[in-house]
């Protein structure tokens, strides 16, 4: 039995993904704040929702998605309920695995999850890491209950912060990156909605060719900048006012406020 506790939209997404992927709902248990919203999850998904100590006295897998600020309660509620067999995997950012392993019974094995928002549309990437008493067995079920929202790689739990600067909070980049473009577009007389699909589709093509050819990303961007063109000529500029040197220290900037956090 798997249970989701805090059944949010990254805990939904995940509840939607392992359904297809074909599990019955009756392998699955959910958890939420407000009535309603877990009435709304059993109409969707045909699962049962229960309180947070009946789900940890059942489950085999506890999937912990509560915000961060609440996993301390959420575990205090739990740890009484949890027995020594079982997983738990959380997907709180920057709650580290030794957080929540001393708030359990000893040996309880704890899988830490760094997830992005493409959750939502099964594109995410999804960086895991075990816990002191964590071993093969249970990476590889975190690894299959994640992997039908997306792809999934193990990194050590140190690179965990880096990995939330890079990739969970990577799509925001991405996104300010367009919103920048069709601006441009608009400043060059584009209409928005014009300007924005060609940015949209510019970006999934790209990111397409990133994924599938096997080429470098310095080798794609060649392809593309002729001598003397217009694609280089815009580089120019990109390196005259430091871009490359910003996105470095914004991502530094990012892993370095995630450990602040973790910190408290």
């Amino acid at each position: 039995m798997i249970a989701i506790l805090g059944t949010g939209k990254m805990g939904e997404a995940l509840l939607a993904g392992v359904l297809r992927a074909g599990r019955r709902p009756s392998e699955l248990m959910v958890t939420a704040r407000r009535e309603e919203r877990a009435a709304v999850l059993r109409e969707r998904y045909g699962v049962e929702s229960v309180a947070n100590t009946e789900a940890a006295a059942k489950a085999s897998v506890l999937v912990l998605a509560v915000k961060p600020q609440d996993m301390g309660t959420l575990l205090a509620e739990i740890g009484p309920h949890v027995s020594s067999g079982t997983l738990v995997v959380s997907m709180a950012a920057g709650i580290t695995t030794s957080f929540i392993s001393e708030r359990l019974p000893a040996d309880v094995p704890v899988i830490r999850v760094m997830s992005n928002t493409p959750v939502l549309v099964d594109e995410a990437m999804s960086v895991i890491s075990a816990g002191a008493h964590a071993g093969e067995a249970h990476l590889a079920l975190a690894e299959e209950l994640l992997r039908p929202v997306g792809k999934v790689t193990r990194l050590p739990e140190s690179l965990q912060d880096a990995a939330t600067a890079l990739s969970g909070s990577g799509p925001a980049y991405f996104y300010y990156l367009v919103e920048a473009m069709v601006d441009a577009g608009i400043l060059l007389g584009m209409p928005r909605a014009a300007a924005l699909e060609l940015v949209i589709q510019s970006a999934v093509g790209a990111a397409v060719m990133l994924r599938d050819s096997g080429e470098h990303p310095v080798l794609l961007r060649e392809a593309v900048t002729s001598p003397g063109g217009t694609t280089i000529a815009a580089i120019r500029e990109l390196e005259k006012h430091g871009v490359r040197a910003a996105v470095l220290e914004a991502i530094e900037a990012a892993r370095d406020r995630g450990r602040e956090l973790a910190g408290g």
